[in-house]
């Protein structure tokens, strides 16, 4: 009984949050050991394949098989989502702090309801103004803390156009996955899409880079390792969990605690210092993303990607 209770839930949906939001702490703790932003995403890929994979075979055994169009728009999916939105977010760490990589990933909600209107339609509200209001000043304010305390303005600006379009990606990604998902089921898609993107980073790397670029210090594997289990093989079932257990709204209501984590998880293992401009902007951001986030009336309901929780 205590396993369908809404307690449960709850601290599923919290515990994926935290290890989404950790995600970035590892990458940053990882560069100083000269590991590449490709290098370090492959190794990452490595350790949760196989996870994944055998989720993928095991979904697939008593499944319809896919068509062309099905492999088709997993590739695009794929190429999109682990892959394009998860690069574009390492290269991005690069150049910003962990707290504004997060704020700027979190606008995600936003932009798929941009996305909503201009593509498909939906009526732009005045929900919809505020929301899109709140999220960006606060994105504002935290960019303001990270050019006050950084020699390099345009390094800033560059991490948070990197950060930006990886948000791009995920909103685009989660906009196109809805069907799939509604036909294949949500674990065997994602099984599949991150076999996709796993397969794409492997290429990749294979023509960029060598082999031996794989073969770093202990403490880059180590975190690479605790990257794959911590920030995305145990946060991907916890999550799915919670929103078998809340439903998508509230769990990603929860989720919205993600930024908050990731500031404090930046403060206690990065030295990245606090401000009340970056406090602010984390307020605010998170008040637009739960309006943006919150369910359309039937008048002009929402695509369902827009209530999915970040991945």
């Amino acid at each position: 009984m205590f396993r369908n209770s809404e307690t449960t839930g709850f601290w599923l949906a919290i515990f994926a949050a935290l290890g989404f939001s950790a995600k970035a702490i590892f990458v940053k703790l990882a560069f100083p050991y000269g590991v590449s932003p490709l290098a370090l995403l492959a190794l990452r890929m490595a350790f949760a394949a196989p996870v994944f994979g055998f989720i993928a075979l095991r979904s697939s055994r008593n499944a319809a098989p896919l068509s062309a169009g099905d492999w088709i728009a997993l590739s695009a999916l794929g190429l999109l989502g682990y892959y394009g939105a998860s690069l574009l977010d390492f290269m991005g760490l690069r150049y910003i702090s962990a707290g504004l990589e997060r704020l700027i990933l979190f606008t995600y909600p936003t932009i798929t309801m941009l996305i909503a209107v201009f593509v498909f339609s939906r009526t732009f509200s005045l929900r919809d103004i505020g929301a899109l209001t709140l999220t960006w000043l606060g994105i504002a304010l935290a960019f303001a803390h990270d050019l006050q305390l950084s020699a390099d303005a345009g390094a800033v600006a560059i991490g948070g156009a990197l950060v930006f379009a990886s948000a791009v990606c995920y909103a685009l990604y989660l906009t196109g996955c809805g069907e799939m998902v509604s036909r294949l089921g949500s674990r065997r898609f994602t099984a599949l899409a991150m076999c996709v993107s796993t397969a794409t980073t492997f290429l990749h790397f294979g023509m960029t880079q060598p082999l031996d670029s794989l073969a770093q210090p202990m403490p880059v594997i180590w975190l690479a390792l605790a990257m794959a289990v911590f920030s995305t093989v145990l946060p991907v079932f916890m999550l799915s969990a919670a929103i078998r257990e809340l439903g998508a709204t509230r769990t990603a209501m929860l989720g919205s605690v993600g930024p908050v984590l990731t500031i404090g998880l930046g403060a206690i293992f990065l030295n990245e210092p606090l401000s009340a401009a970056q406090l602010a902007g984390t307020v605010l951001v998170v008040l637009g993303v739960s309006l943006a986030s919150r369910p359309a009336t039937k008048k002009h309901e929402a695509p369902a990607a827009l209530k999915r929780a970040r991945v």
